[in-house]
């Protein structure tokens, strides 16, 4: 599932929302370890180690009890949790693979339990998300650059280092446990190289190899990308995103820390056709931020008949608040808008013609309206667009240009009766020549780099560059110009990126705005505001409004409403 709600873990990994459980093995800040439930391998604290004042157990000397064991004693199998961590981080680094999808399939092939699905979970993930930080460690412990270290051991190591810095796993119980695997998987060679440098990495806490890292360092970019885990270029690239959309710059430590947390599993009952009481039976409890959603209490999703039939989906709070808004807006009311744009990417503008202020509005009297969700896959949103639709008399058409994610939009919706959809397999920037002014409503959620999801998508921190921005930017452009020529006068064009960063989001708009007359911004904080329990979210911001993990714990999900001029 595309917009699963995974385990990880960033600086303290770990960590979770308060009144969250995902059943997994969680861990103490500072690199605490705890003789209550260890996880796998683990055997708690034995009578001959030690505590310090923090209650964290000493690893420096004999008393570790593993590397004093004769090799006859020593752990010589790959135990399975971590062995699905292993194999998730092989994955992803050797077949670009994404960790949601192979996860939860390495997890039913090895035949987990529940509490060591949750082990591997948080190892995968926590892995993963702290691989910056666990690479600086690793670079003053191994005696060659990392680039030089074959990737299977170097993913060993990165393992290792999530036990014993961020988990609730004895040292001795980390160390045999990855030395073990390594052994069993890599060879005993390598297994020799990775129990020397899981020794070093022992030797101090996750907070005194921050300290040690950066005692010389002044740089704020370098610090705050070594101490949360992302690369350089995102640490600026989401301070700016901040500033750009209203938000004080002196929040980027609360967002950094936001991406690092253990995102809450959000579902959603398609209105009209599913319901929660199946999820919430079994311990999920309802949605503080929009209605028909509930946060998971973790778990196998895939054991609740409503989650395997669709009629109930995964996903975030936020791409269901998005859709939700593309809906409600009332069309036949007088929207805030800005005519035109304004030249240089401003997005103020709070009269119409006639100088009156416009106010949105929401409604539901949308019978008989044709509504498109233009980049459809995996088809998400297209699901809780098309439960509205039938709900309010509407059709949607969902477009995807690639045939097998077209497939998966049509599962995807396959719980939704059928006369209120169809799907289509197309190129989307042809759609608004070969339909033009077609549709009441349209939804594009375009392709962008995912930087308001690096939460769920651990690995995508570190395959991104600064040039997929470029990269992008052309193709989000045409995207939007075909939705605008596919819209009707009168309708109203939802854009939509899981992206915070102004080359995605603001600029795209005010580019369309300032190349047609004929459009004008509605003001979608309003709008959302409308579709939310809360009735305030703060979202909006020069009339487009901008979601936050670290304020709203939903995704970064931006969303401009654009109306065109009847």
């Amino acid at each position: 599932m595309s917009e699963s709600g995974t385990s990880g873990s960033g600086r303290g990994r770990g960590h979770q929302p308060r009144g969250h459980n995902n059943g997994q093995a969680g861990s103490q800040p500072g690199g605490q370890s705890r003789s209550q439930n260890p996880g796998p391998g683990g055997q708690g604290a034995r009578g001959g180690s030690r505590r310090d004042a923090q209650g964290r157990e000493r690893n420096r000397g004999p008393q570790r009890g593993f590397s004093e064991s004769a090799p006859s004693q020593r752990t010589r199998r790959a135990d399975p949790a971590r062995l699905v961590a292993f194999e998730v981080l092989r994955a992803v680094a050797a077949e670009d693979a994404y960790a949601n999808l192979v996860l939860p399939a390495r997890i039913r092939h090895h035949g987990l339990d529940k509490r060591d699905a949750g082990f591997a979970t948080e190892l995968s993930y926590g892995a993963l998300r702290g691989q910056g930080t666990y690479d600086a460690i690793l670079a003053r412990c191994v005696d060659r650059p990392l680039d030089q270290l074959d990737p299977a051991i170097l993913d060993a190591l990165r393992i290792g280092a999530h036990q014993l810095l961020a988990m609730r796993v004895p040292a001795h119980a980390a160390l045999d446990q990855t030395v073990g695997l390594a052994r069993a998987v890599i060879g005993a060679g390598p297994s020799a190289l990775i129990n020397a440098v899981l020794r070093k990495v022992s030797a101090h806490t996750l907070d005194e190899w921050l300290e040690l890292l950066l005692s010389s360092e002044t740089d704020a970019t370098t610090i705050a990308s070594i101490r949360y885990a992302h690369p350089e270029w995102i640490v600026r690239a989401l301070r700016q995103s901040l500033v750009a959309h209203g938000r004080p710059v002196a929040e980027i430590d609360e967002l950094l820390e936001a991406d690092n947390a253990a995102p809450v599993v959000n579902l959603v009952a398609l209105p009209g056709i599913g319901s929660l009481d199946e999820a919430l039976d079994g311990g999920a409890t309802p949605g503080e931020l929009v209605e028909g959603s509930a946060l998971s209490s973790g778990g196998d999703l895939g054991r609740l008949a409503s989650v395997r039939d669709g009629s109930t989906r995964v996903q975030d709070v936020g791409s269901q608040l998005v859709a939700r808004a593309m809906a409600a807006v009332d069309l036949g009311g007088k929207p805030r808008g800005n005519p035109g744009g304004t030249p240089g990417g401003n997005l103020t503008g709070d009269h119409d013609v006639d100088g009156g202020v416009r106010e949105a509005g929401t409604g539901t009297g949308n019978a008989g309206e044709r509504w498109l969700d233009l980049c459809a896959g995996p088809g998400g949103k297209a699901a809780l667009l098309g439960a509205l639709a039938r709900q309010q008399g509407a059709h949607l058409l969902a477009n995807e240009f690639a045939p097998h994610r077209a497939k998966l939009v049509r599962q995807a919706l396959s719980a939704v009766p059928r006369d209120a959809w169809e799907v289509r397999t197309g190129d989307g920037r042809d759609l608004g020549t070969e339909q033009p002014e077609s549709f009441d409503r349209v939804l594009v959620d375009v392709p962008c780099t995912g930087l308001g999801a690096l939460r769920r998508r651990p690995e995508s921190r570190w395959r991104r560059t600064p040039k997929d921005l470029v990269d992008l930017g052309p193709l989000q452009r045409q995207l939007l110009n075909s939705a605008l020529d596919a819209v009707k006068p009168g309708g109203v064009v939802a854009y939509v990126t899981c992206s915070p960063h102004p080359a995605e989001t603001t600029a795209v708009v005010s580019d369309a705005l300032r190349k047609r007359e004929d459009l004008e911004l509605l003001d979608a904080g309003a709008v959302l505001d409308s579709v939310s329990l809360t009735g305030h979210l703060g979202a909006g911001h020069e009339l487009t409004a901008q979601l936050w993990p670290h304020v709203h714990h939903t995704d970064a999900m931006f969303l401009a409403l654009i109306h065109k001029k009847a």
